[in-house]
């Protein structure tokens, strides 16, 4: 009776500690998909409680992280971000998002450093460029920006969106038939708002 006593114990036990890391992690992401991001917060949390370390600790705080932004905690998902990168010194996409809140919460500066660190992990990520010159403009340092943007067109050929903002720059700085060709081109590649500034500022 004793040893039947033990093996139930051992049973309900491991039914306990029957969830791993990685399984919570796992349905964090189902729940995730689904939209219910209180829910994924809840199972990455418990993920990390698990295994705080890098190869699901540093994913999970990047994944909470990203659904504490469906919830407009931008914040808390900094944090988040924060301590993956804590975790994970050559996470650049942990940078590129924190960067990304970072201008939501106005520390340009802030979000210009993180995306050039995470440039700097990654010379090939034309998306930092093209985010990194857009914060340059909301500082107004336009020649900045027109520089990122061409880097990333370098990059990325067809990146429709950063022939419209280096248009947008060089309008600023008075070159308008630079400007124009670039909002032509970023109309060309389907980024049809372009047009609307080519009536406005190229006829």
């Amino acid at each position: 009776m004793k040893s039947i006593l033990i093996t139930i114990a051992l049973l309900v036990s491991g039914l306990a500690y029957g969830q791993t890391a990685e399984e919570y992690f796992n349905r964090a992401l189902d729940k995730e998909e689904l939209e219910d991001y209180r829910g994924a917060i809840t199972d990455y949390s418990k993920a990390i409680g698990l295994n705080p370390e890098v190869n699901v600790g540093g994913a999970s705080y990047l994944n909470r992280g990203l659904c504490k932004t469906k919830l407009e905690d931008y914040r808390g998902a900094i944090v988040d971000f924060s301590k993956a990168i804590e975790l994970k010194p050559n996470f650049a996409e942990a940078y590129m998002n924190r960067s990304k809140y970072k201008t939501a919460l106005e520390d340009y500066r802030g979000a210009i450093t993180d995306y050039s660190k995470a440039i700097g992990l990654n010379p090939n990520f034309a998306l930092a460029y093209m985010n990194r010159g857009s914060v340059k403009i909301v500082l107004e340092n336009y020649r900045g920006a027109i520089a990122d943007f061409s880097k990333a067109i370098e990059l990325d050929p067809n990146f429709a969106e950063a022939y419209y903002n280096r248009g947008l720059s060089k309008l600023k700085l008075g070159k308008k038939d630079e400007g124009c060709m670039d909002l032509s081109k970023a109309g060309e590649l389907g980024y049809y708002q372009a047009y609307d500034m080519i009536k406005k500022y190229c006829n």
